[in-house]
Formats: structure tokens, sequence, C-alpha cells
């Protein structure tokens, strides 16, 4: 019976992968080909696809990362942001503009500036695994989220500091990368984080097991045979590179991964990866297509989905953190 159970469960959860799946595509076609006419069919599919994968893109990551991220910290109100490592980011880009100028090549070639900051981020995720999970022994949450806090601070205080220094010109420079717009998306990267997701899904596909056994503690899984610091350092490292994606190409959006991926936990029966994981991507990529396009097509640029994607991902932050209180 309990392995009839268990049948169940997954054939429950396929099914509900495959509405959400249907959902996503439904969402997809209506922001592709509303409005469409053969006037206007050749520009405006050329100018939306590429947006349209960069959003998808952008949602995958971000709920792919905070995914791991939870699982690594076994706590499901903390996303890779609690950490600073979108503000970290934004520090990258401001110091670039400070120290070289807005024409360097490190702001023109889009390519090389995204290489450098995922360069950047990646030494500094490094070097905050080997503070806060080899020193503190274990994965002290009050202790993460006083690291991140501070860190996050630290950045965004020098980021304004800079900003406040350099040339207005320049400044107008970092305007698009502060604020996510997905009006405004970064296709200059599209192929280079292409390739990086895909490397990124080829390296942890075979080990969602693993991720599987983590959510049963850090004891626990080194008994039963996982290399947990091994492991938590690449999940770390893989973060860091989704993280450097999303925010590249939209810009922050600080509640969105916490939302969808809370929402897949309440969404699917199975503690599964497989299941969890990709039920994260396919809200996310709902929540920002047909986000988007309501923005577009109904609203008409009103407001923004990174307004609203906040402002709810806010509120449900602090429910999230009552729960935990109760």
């Amino acid at each position: 019976m309990k392995v009839k159970s268990l049948e169940e469960k997954d054939y429950r959860d396929r099914k509900r992968l495959f509405i959400l799946g249907a959902i996503a595509v439904v969402a997809i076609g209506l922001f592709l080909f509303q409005g469409l006419n053969a006037r206007n069919f050749s520009y405006n599919l050329s100018r939306r696809i590429p947006k349209v994968i960069a959003i998808v893109l952008t949602g995958g990551s971000i709920a792919f990362s905070s995914m791991i991220f939870q699982t690594v910290t076994n706590n499901r109100i903390l996303t890779p942001s609690i950490l600073g490592l979108d503000s970290l980011y934004m520090f990258i880009q401001t110091i670039s503009v400070f120290l070289f100028g807005a024409s360097s090549v490190f702001m023109v070639n889009k390519n090389v500036n995204f290489l450098v900051s995922v360069v950047v981020m990646l030494a500094g995720t490094l070097i905050l695994y080997q503070f806060l999970f080899k020193k503190s022994g274990k994965n002290n949450l009050f202790f993460l989220l006083l690291v991140g806090t501070v860190l996050g601070t630290l950045f965004k205080s020098m980021t304004s500091f800079m900003q406040v220094l350099i040339d207005p010109n320049e400044f107008e420079v970092l305007q698009s990368k502060m604020f996510a717009s997905f009006s405004n998306v970064n296709t200059d990267i599209l192929i280079i984080s292409i390739v990086a997701v895909l490397i990124i899904v080829v390296l942890i596909y075979d080990q969602l097991g693993k991720l599987d056994v983590m959510l049963l503690g850090r004891e626990q899984a080194i008994n039963l045979g996982i290399d947990y610091d091994k492991f938590s350092k690449k999940i770390l490292l893989i973060v860091a590179v989704l993280v450097s994606i999303s925010t590249a190409l939209v810009g922050q959006i600080t509640f969105l991964g916490l939302l969808v991926v809370n929402l897949s936990y309440q969404f699917f029966e199975s503690y599964k990866h497989k299941y969890q994981i990709m039920g994260a991507v396919l809200i996310s990529i709902i929540a920002l297509v047909g986000g988007q396009f309501v923005v577009e097509r109904i609203l008409n640029f009103s407001s923004t989905v990174s307004i609203i994607i906040n402002f709810i991902g806010g509120i449900y932050f602090i429910y999230l953190l009552l729960q935990e209180g109760k």
C-alpha cells in the first residue's frame, strides 16, 4: 500500500507538471503572437522572441538557484539575495564605472562584463563558503542571516557612495542595471547565458538525488555517504552563476525566488527535487511571462512586473516568517 501511495503521488505530481507546462506554453504563445498581423509579424516577432528567451532564462535561473540554496541551508525562507549576491553584482558594475569609466571595455562589451562579474561573484562565494560553512561547522541560520544582511548592506552602501561621486552622464549607464526591467532586456548575453545554464543542468542533473538526501540535514546526509562540504561548495558556486545570469539579463528581483519555490512546495506532494525544481521553474516562467503580458498589453506599462512581484513577495515573506515563528 505504501508503494502504491508513492506511485500515486508521483503520478499526481507528473500530472501537475504537465498542467503547469501547458499553462506556460499558453502564456508564451499569447505573449509572442497576440496582436500580430501580416504587416507587423516579422518585426514584432523578432523583438519578442529574444525577450521571451531572456524571461524564461531569468525565471528558470531564479527558481533553480533559490530551490537548491534552500536545500543547502535547510530553510524555506532564505534566498541567495539574503547573502548579498545581487548587491555584489551591482557593486561590481558601479566600481567598474567608477574606476574605468562608462566607455571602458568592461561596460561596452556585455560579454566581458558578464564574464568578469561571474568570476568575481564566484570568488566572493568561495570566500563566503570558507568562513560561513567551514568555520561555523554547520549551517547556522542566525549566523547566515547576519552575514548576509551585513554584506548586502555593505555592498549597497559602497555602491551608493560611488554613484554619488561618478559623473552624471556615466550614472545613466548604471541606471538600466539598478532596476529590473523586462522591457530593456540585455539580449547581448543571451547565447553565453544559454550555454552557462545548459552546462549547469548537465552538471547537476545526475546529482538531484543528493539534494533529496540533503533535505535530511547535514549529519544524516554525511551518514548516508554524501560529501556534504564539497557538495555544498559546488551548489553555492552554481547559485552564484545563476544569480549572475538572472541579474545581468533583467536586473534584481528580490522576492521572486522565495515566492515561486514556496508555491512549488505547496503545489507538489513529493519531496523529490526533480519535481520541485521543475515545478518552481514553470511557476516562475508563468508568473514572469504572464505578468509581462498583462503589464504590456493590458496595463500599458503603467507598472512593472518586478514591482508587483516584490510587493506580493514581501507580504508572503512576512507570512512565512510568522508561520516559522509558530
